[in-house]
């Protein structure tokens, strides 16, 4: 059953590998396999049990993927004090705009929400 889940998520990965290699070069292959994964998974609206076994197994070894970019962290810290404040500035201005936007996007979904309650009070 694991092997079954392993091989739906391999397959996705190299879809979207081959999509990134004849249509898509600027996007990575990965990223367009879980794409399409995840529209898979809309349109089935269903997680086989295999899938859902292979996924969880992965998941407990997570952290083990972050210790790569830590190493890096390490490695080029000469490089990212030498950028400080460039590095700084950016992550500020994306989190401004990334609050701006979801504060914005938050306020229009309660008054859709709200609209749609207002409409079913009315209709008998």
């Amino acid at each position: 059953m694991l092997l079954r889940g392993l091989t739906v998520l391999i397959f996705f990965q190299l879809l979207g590998t081959g999509l990134n290699a004849l249509l898509l070069p600027k996007l990575p292959g990965p990223i367009i396999g879980l794409v399409l994964l995840f529209a898979y998974l809309l349109i089935t609206r269903e997680v086989s049990p295999a899938l859902d076994q292979a996924a969880g197994g992965l998941l407990r070894y997570l952290p083990v993927l972050l210790l790569p970019p830590a190493v890096g962290v390490m490695v080029h810290l000469a490089d990212i004090r030498a950028d400080l404040w460039a590095i700084s500035g950016s992550l500020v201005i994306s989190l401004v705009v990334s609050l701006v936007f979801v504060g914005w996007l938050m306020q229009m979904l309660i008054n859709r929400q709200n609209r749609k309650k207002a409409q079913q009070g009315e209709q008998p």
